[in-house]
C-alpha cells in the first residue's frame, strides 16, 4: 500500500512539473494603442513662447529645443529640453505615458528651477491634448493646466495656465512647437 502511494504521488508529481515546464513564460505586455498615440511627440522640436507675468516672473520671450524618444519598451516617451527664458537657462526633463488602470495620459516633469515633481493627468480629443496637475508652490495650492493643440503632423501650439489658491485661472504662457527635420 504505502509503495501503491509512493508510486501514485510520484507519478502526479512528475505529471504536474511536466505541465509547468511544457508552460509557455507569459508573453511581456505590449503597448496599446493608446500608447502608440504619444508617438506624435517623439523626435526633436523647436519651441517660442511667450511668458506672461505673473506668479512665475516678470515674463518675456522663451525658446527652446527638446528631444522626445522612446524608452524601452514603448511605454514612456522620455523628453529633455533646454531653453532660455526671462529667468534665464532652463533645463527640463518629462515622461509622457498613458496609465491603462486611471484610462489617463501622464506627464510627470521636472526642471531646474525646482518646478515640477507632481504627476499630471491627460486625455486626447481629436487634435486637442489636455493635461491637468495639482502642486503646491510657496506653500499654495496650485492648479495648472496645460493644452496643445495639433495644427499639423509637424506643429503644435499650446497654453499653460494656472490658478494660484483658488484664484482665478490666469495664461502663464502660450507657445509653438515645430519638430526638426
Amino acid at each position: 500500500m504505502k509503495i501503491a502511494i509512493a508510486f501514485v504521488s510520484a507519478a502526479v508529481a512528475s505529471l504536474a512539473a511536466s505541465a509547468l515546464i511544457a508552460q509557455a513564460p507569459p508573453a511581456a505586455p505590449k503597448p496599446g494603442p493608446e500608447h502608440q498615440k504619444l508617438a506624435y511627440f517623439a523626435g526633436r522640436w523647436n519651441e517660442v513662447a511667450d511668458m506672461k507675468p505673473g506668479p512665475l516672473g516678470a515674463g518675456g520671450k522663451m525658446t527652446g529645443t527638446s528631444n522626445c524618444e522612446w524608452f524601452p519598451g514603448g511605454f514612456y516617451l522620455v523628453c529633455r529640453g533646454d531653453g532660455k527664458g526671462p529667468m534665464g537657462d532652463n533645463h527640463g526633463l518629462g515622461i509622457l505615458g498613458y496609465s491603462t488602470e486611471r484610462k489617463r495620459y501622464t506627464y510627470y516633469g521636472i526642471d531646474n528651477a525646482g518646478m515640477g515633481g507632481d504627476m499630471a493627468y491627460g486625455q486626447v480629443a481629436g487634435d486637442t491634448w489636455s493635461w491637468e496637475g495639482e502642486s503646491l508652490m510657496g506653500g499654495k495650492q496650485v492648479k495648472g493646466s496645460y493644452v496643445v493643440k495639433v495644427t499639423s503632423p509637424d506643429s503644435y501650439t499650446w497654453k499653460w495656465e494656472m490658478s494660484v489658491a483658488g484664484g482665478p485661472k490666469m495664461l502663464v504662457a502660450e507657445g509653438t512647437e515645430t519638430r526638426v527635420k
